[in-house]
């Protein structure tokens, strides 16, 4: 299995970024680094998280990671990241 991340959690993760560098820069590194290496133990468990029911034709699971929620999809060998978001976000 590989991990992939679309372009939409990436902006996710500048987003994310941006909003807590300006009161604390150690603290935004450290969030998305958490988040970044969180994935890699999806590797040897793909179906870890629970399923989400909005994507009814896709294998879509969370994956909560601090105060972070992580979609993905289970595809074949790769897992994709689709989307990330600070659980007390709107969305």
């Amino acid at each position: 299995m590989r991990v992939r991340w679309s372009r939409e959690a990436l902006a996710d993760l500048r987003r994310l970024h941006a909003f807590l560098a300006p009161v604390s820069p150690l603290a935004a590194d450290g969030a998305i680094s958490s988040i970044l290496e969180a994935p890699d133990r999806l590797i040897d468990h793909p179906r870890l998280g629970e399923r989400v029911d909005r994507y009814v034709d896709r294998d879509v699971r969370r994956l909560f990671v601090d105060d972070y929620e992580l979609h993905y999809e289970v595809a074949r060998e790769t897992i994709f990241i689709i989307r990330v978001w600070h659980m007390r976000e709107d969305r």
